[in-house]
């Protein structure tokens, strides 16, 4: 038995730890009260940054007395701290508050699809527990921070979709171990991928597509083997894909598309690969074939490798894919063994969507088994092959087609009036094939149809009156066709229609509809070249969002209505060749958009307006009213003792003609002063004018097989005139307004040149076809080796396949800079090109360079009365990616303009990338993007084709160092660069390019020791 003592011992201790308990629990609730507290304030800080917060947010209430209930919160199990925030998709507006550092029991916050703006805070990194981070889908800026990586515990890092989040990737990524995901796609990163970034042994998704990241794809990602999707997808990576990509043997998902990759694609990636679901590869470089194994992947989903150089057929197992969705081959170089008979082996494909072939060079005959293919299919695209035959009734079972393009084919017969069982079609594009008959009244049960385009066939008949069912069609195009008689009514009746009503060249006849003012939201109608009589409808008024209005080549007559002036955005407007009478209405110079009047070959009378588009007479088109006043004011004279007006009956056509031949005149007198040769030696005497007979006769009557391509302002046929001279004849689009001035100053500044580096204008012709349309053409020497273009965009190669090497790209830069030089320093009165690019320079037999296309050329002469009238615009000069920066601020041409040119067209040239190439977003363009790899790194930025030619590149039959190419190449490179300085002061001059391009030749042929020029 215990003593009393000891018993009050017992009793005594059992007290102290009573008391002691007690202080702890409250101790530990004031705690644990203190840091809910502090959360709650967090929470009520971040929510003070939002902008107009929505109901989802309106729980957030200080009265409320644990933010465990608030919308979005998740706290632990005694509700003791916040340890998830999740509002994703509310759209909220506003900035991310810093005290969002204080959440420091975090483990997940999740703000993707809102709008949140500014930066990520620095006070982010504060949460140490943090696991998923998922920012995404917002417009948060800036640069990602590196201290980022202090979140050791983070396993999701999702900041894809900002979009505007820039500068390069951290390399302290690496230290995040724990990271399983990582997406930063869709934003502006730019340089190249860290190689620590393969230190992320438990990375199972990599998505950075979408930025402007550069450089070679590291080798280091192959030690990811852990990775199931990677996503490199509308970079700027080049060079070939490393090898130990193709052993992530968990790779689920690989997508590269949209890059500057080049090589051959591994033909066993298959195998290599055995879980890939998703392969694309598109929009890049690569030859070869397409690999075999892919075919062996029976669970494969999508194949993609549209827009490569792919060779080869398609191979037979394509039927062993039942799980196939897209299989997308288009615009490569994919040849047909046995015609479109492997469409038949796709039946087996019961889940594909996407179907896509054109492009390659197949060809055959449609199979009628394509009936057979997938319910699933939603998009077929066959366009741009070589197929020929009927269009088979059966494809009225695909059901499931949203898109059916057979664009620009040699498909013959009927359009089938089963096309109009595709009840879910949305776009039906039949454009320049060889259908016939007439268009069945099937086509519109089509009702979802939002774009119909059967342009250029030999369509027949009415217009079906079933059309008017399309009462979501955005754009309808049927011109160059044979339809006859009058429009239904119906078709002014869509109501969706915005984008382009397109009628043209066809045989349709009778009145304007008053119902065409129901187009309201158009911006182009297109009627001209038809048989249209009466009067213009005054009520075309009510078509506000009309642009473009094409009515020439009719037989409209009547006035021109005073009431387009209420159509205020109206920028071009062609009425010419019609029979329209009357004044020009005054109003029509209120329309300040108007950039383009074509009034021409009609019966108007009186004085010209003054003001508005008519200001600049190079906008306007009068020719052919015998009754106007071109001037401001009509001339009195007396006859018989009273007076009587006299009108000025002088068209522009006879103004423009007048001034060419007195430029010229005036040229050629200084010319024969210094004893300078002519133009050609087909002229022995007098310049000869020839005849549209002459010209129609040397093409075969414009036989499309003489057809060599587009020109700025027209088409180009290959002929032979009577003395056997091969010549190019350059036919003018005389519809377009630009026309006669493209005319005018090729005439200006072609017939007082002499070059060996420029294109030879023999003669020229203005005439009236056998149409009785005014016809005009510029007949060129022929140059048998085509566009530089073409060689750059690998559509012509020698004789030994192979495109132009380093050698004789230089050789085009150096003639090219010869004939600006020239131009700039040489002619009596400096010329300025304003249109330099790879298409307007050709290639003569012995691959000379010549630069063509005047079109756009100005004289740098002093102002005069002359040179104001035919050439003062306003209009920007140049094509896009060419133009320099300060024509776009509105300077004058100049030739620091022509050298910007120049310089983009040897950077393109060597790079083999167009200045427009979809990869070159937001700020980033061809010079930045060679910037970006100068002098260092400019192997990851050249032409991977011209690179290959290096090691086999001779002079005298000795071999050329690739290392004396190397160092040529950043020679040229600084030139280029030196060229596009965005001052137009801070540019050298093209005199200067030229002698540092020759520089570079001389070091290469004669393998002298690389030095950069001063």
């Amino acid at each position: 038995m215990a003593s009393p003592s000891h018993l009050i011992l017992q009793s005594t201790l059992l007290f102290v730890l009573i008391f002691c308990k007690c202080i702890f629990l409250e101790v530990e609730s004031q705690s644990a009260t203190l840091s809910i507290v502090t959360d709650k304030e967090a929470l009520i800080s971040f929510k003070s940054r939002i902008i107009e917060p929505f109901n989802p947010l309106s729980s957030w209430d200080l009265k409320n007395s644990s933010p465990c209930n608030w919308t979005g919160v998740v706290c632990n199990k005694s509700g003791q701290r916040v340890v998830g925030l999740d509002l994703s998709g509310f759209g909220l507006k506003g900035s991310i508050s810093p005290h969002i550092g204080n959440l420091s029991f975090l483990r997940s916050l999740q703000l993707g699809q809102n709008q949140f703006t500014g930066m990520l805070p620095d006070q982010i990194v504060n949460l140490f527990l943090v696991r998923v981070l998922n920012l995404s889908s917002n417009r948060l800026e800036g640069v990602l921070p590196s201290n980022i990586s202090q979140l050791t515990e983070l396993q999701v890092l999702d900041l894809s979709e900002n979009k505007n989040i820039t500068g390069r990737i951290p390399e302290e990524l690496s230290y995040l171990k724990n990271l399983e995901v990582l997406k930063l796609a869709r934003n502006y990163l730019y340089g190249a991928i860290p190689s620590t970034i393969g230190n992320l042994s438990s990375l199972i998704n990599l998505n950075l597509g979408t930025n402007t990241l550069s450089g070679a794809i590291p080798s280091d990602l192959g030690r990811l083997q852990n990775l199931k999707e990677l996503d490199l997808n509308i970079n700027n990576f080049s060079g070939t894909v490393p090898p130990s990509i193709y052993n992530i043997s968990s790779l689920v998902s690989l997508a590269l598309a949209s890059n500057n990759l080049w090589g051959e694609i591994l033909g066993d990636v298959g195998i290599k690969l055995p879980n890939l679901l998703v392969f694309n590869f598109c929009i890049n470089k690569f030859t070869g074939k397409i690999p075999w194994s892919l075919y062996n992947l029976t669970n494969i989903k999508i194949i993609h490798v549209a827009d490569n150089l792919l060779e080869g057929t398609i191979p037979p197992d394509l039927g062993n894919l039942p799980f196939l969705e897209m299989y997308d081959i288009c615009f490569n170089k994919i040849v047909s063994e046995d015609g479109l008979s492997f469409i038949t082996s796709l039946k087996n494909s019961t889940r594909l969507k996407f179907l896509a072939i054109g492009g390659n060079h197949l060809e055959g005959v449609i199979p009628g088994s394509i009936g057979n293919l997938s319910k699933a299919l939603s998009k077929l695209y066959m366009g741009e092959t070589h197929i020929y035959g009927n269009i088979p009734t059966s494809i009225g079972h695909l059901s499931g087609l949203t898109l059916l393009n057979l664009s620009y084919n040699s498909l013959s017969g009927e359009i089938p009036p089963e096309i109009g069982h595709l009840e879910e079609l949305q776009m039906l594009v039949l454009a320049g094939n060889r259908l016939s008959g007439s268009v069945p009244n099937s086509l519109g049960n089509l009702q979802k149809l939002n774009q119909i385009d059967l342009s250029g066939n030999s369509l027949v008949g009415n217009i079906p009156t079933s059309f008017g069912n399309f009462q979501k069609l955005l754009s309808m195009d049927l011109s160059n066709n044979k339809f006859s008689g009058k429009i239904t009514r119906e078709i002014f009746s869509l109501p969706s229609l915005s984008t382009i009503l397109n009628l043209s060249k066809n045989f349709l006849s009778g009145a304007l509809p008053e119902e065409v003012s129901l187009l309201v939201n158009v911006v182009t109608i297109d009627l001209s070249n038809n048989l249209f009589s009466g009067n213009i409808p005054s009520s075309i008024r009510k078509s506000k969002s009309l642009q473009k209005l094409l009515l020439g080549r009719n037989v409209l007559s009547g006035p021109i209505p005073s009431t387009l002036e209420e159509v205020r955005g109206l920028d071009t407007l062609d009425l010419s060749s019609n029979q329209l009478s009357g004044p020009i209405p005054v109003e029509l110079q209120n329309l300040q958009a108007l950039q383009s009047l074509n009034l021409s070959f009609n019966n108007l009378e009186g004085v010209v307006p003054k003001g508005g588009v008519f200001g600049n007479l190079s906008k306007v088109h009068l020719e052919g009213n015998q009754n106007l006043c071109l001037y401001l004011a009509c001339v009195k004279t007396q006859s018989n003792g009273r007076k009587v007006t006299k009108v000025i009956a002088i068209t522009s056509v006879l103004v423009s003609l007048a001034l060419c031949f007195i430029l010229g005149s005036l040229f050629y007198l200084k010319r024969s002063k210094s004893k300078i040769t002519r133009t050609s030696e087909l002229v022995k005497g007098q310049h000869q004018m020839v005849s549209y007979n002459d010209l129609r006769q040397a093409t075969g009557n414009f036989n499309q097989e003489n057809f060599l391509g587009n020109g700025s302002f027209g088409f180009v046929y290959k002929g032979y005139l009577r003395q056997g001279i091969a010549v190019a004849v350059k036919v003018l689009d005389t519809q377009r307004t630009s026309s006669w001035k493209s005319f005018l100053a090729e005439c200006e500044a072609l017939r007082n040149v002499r070059h060996r580096n420029l294109f030879k204008l023999i003669t020229s012709c203005s005439s009236i076809d056998f149409k009785n349309m005014e016809f005009l053409a510029l007949v060129y020497e022929y140059l048998s080796n085509g566009s530089l273009e073409d060689w750059v965009n690998g559509k012509r190669k020698n004789a030994n396949g192979d495109v132009l090497n380093v050698v004789e790209r230089l050789n085009v830069a150096i003639d090219v800079a010869c004939a600006l030089d020239y131009l700039h320093h040489d002619c009596e009165v400096p010329v300025v090109h304003c249109d330099l690019k790879p298409s307007n320079i050709l290639l003569g037999e012995d691959m000379t360079a010549k630069v063509g296309d005047f079109g756009l050329a100005r004289l740098l002469m002093q102002r005069t009365d002359i040179e104001h009238s035919i050439s003062r615009t306003n209009v920007l000069k140049g094509s896009i990616g060419y133009i320099p920066p300060e024509y776009g601020m509105g300077e004058k041409p100049s030739t620091a303009g022509d050298v910007y040119s120049f310089g983009v067209m040897l950077l393109e040239l060597f790079t083999g990338k167009r200045p427009t190439h979809e990869s070159f977003i937001g700020d980033l363009n061809l010079v930045r993007w060679v910037q970006s790899a100068f002098p260092a790194n400019i192997m990851q930025v050249l032409d991977p084709e011209m690179l290959q030619l290096m090691s086999s590149l001779y002079h005298n039959d000795q071999p050329i160092s690739p290392d004396v190419q190397h160092g040529c190449l950043i020679i040229i490179l600084g030139v280029g660069l030196s060229c596009t300085v965005e001052s137009s002061d801070g540019r050298i001059s093209i005199r200067s390019a030229l002698q540092n391009l020759k520089s570079a030749r001389d070091t290469l042929l004669n393998q002298l020791p690389f030095r950069m020029p001063n």
